[in-house]
């Protein structure tokens, strides 16, 4: 078992392979998958996922858009800034490091959990110019149940200790464990996810990554900051989330009513992954215009 997972030997099966590139920003080496054309559409998955996480959604979207689709820092094939700051505002700002390197300017973000947090962190800080965010089943507030309190502090313990990625790793080892984490979202997961997410979960260093990122994370501030977003919000929320229940629209719509609300029946938290044909029109439906940018001298 090895900290980091490994391109050559990890991702040889990765959905959407033909489509990643690796480009180094502020000394961080981000995995990116880059296609299609059209207005940039920025995919932003959730915390503890990757890439991977669109391998249905991305050759919809590509008639339609030019897509940027990264590994966060920190998760699947993306390193660890080396400063460990995997803060909400570290990340944000990375992410768009990572798309003015590009010179892929997003229109549109689409952001999964806590990539919703990002997107909307993207634009509060000025890093971004857009037309919508496109919240699905968004981390926007801190959650009310009483686990989610606990796991914070907990979460700053255990990145603290070196043994404890490694050991969440060994724990996550059984495939039967993966699927069980999965179904408690209240999504039901093909055999090619469930088999990714464990490869995933087997990686200390993606474990470790996604402990930070939950240790480092202040979504009170995100949510004091949130009325003054002036980019129009789609928040997208499916019936049988478990994870992040759909009530929470409620709550974000109380901080920002001019915000629109989407309701997905029969799915839950990993709606992209289980369904990835309703949400191809929910991006059409975003009314964007703005031209795509050229991708290929920035990658090679």
């Amino acid at each position: 078992m090895t900290a980091r997972l490994d391109w050559q030997r990890d991702g040889q099966d990765w959905p959407n392979r033909a489509a990643s590139r690796f480009v180094t920003v502020a000394g961080v080496r981000f995995h990116v998958q880059i296609a299609g054309t059209g207005p940039v559409l920025l995919l932003l998955h959730g915390m503890g996922a990757a890439t991977h996480s669109w391998r249905g959604l991305l050759p919809l979207l590509t008639p339609h858009f030019s897509v940027v689709a990264p590994d966060l820092p920190g998760h699947g094939f993306t390193a660890m800034p080396a400063t460990g700051d995997l803060s909400l505002p570290s990340m944000a700002r990375l992410v768009s490091a990572l798309t003015q390197e590009l010179n892929a300017p997003p229109s549109l973000i689409l952001g999964h959990s806590a990539g919703a947090a990002v997107a909307v962190r993207m634009a509060l800080d000025r890093y971004a110019t857009l037309r919508r965010i496109i919240s699905l089943n968004g981390a926007l507030l801190p959650l009310r149940s009483f686990a989610a309190r606990f796991f914070t502090p907990t979460a700053r313990l255990l990145v603290r200790l070196p043994l404890v990625p490694s050991l969440f790793t060994t724990l996550a080892g059984d495939e039967a464990a993966v699927a069980r984490l999965l179904h408690d979202t209240g999504s039901r997961i093909d055999p090619v996810g469930l088999r990714l997410y464990s490869r995933l979960v087997r990686s200390p260093g993606h474990v470790a990554a996604a402990l930070r990122m939950m240790a480092q994370w202040d979504l009170p501030a995100l949510a004091r900051d949130l009325p003054r977003l002036a980019v129009p919000l789609t928040l997208v929320a499916a019936r049988n989330d478990h994870t992040v229940p759909p009530s929470e629209i409620q709550r974000v719509r109380a901080l920002l009513p001019s915000a629109r609300t989407v309701l997905l029946p029969g799915l839950g938290h990993l709606a992209h992954e289980e369904r990835p044909d309703l949400i191809l029109p929910l991006l059409q439906a975003a009314d964007i215009a703005a031209p795509a940018q050229a991708l290929a001298e920035a990658t090679g």
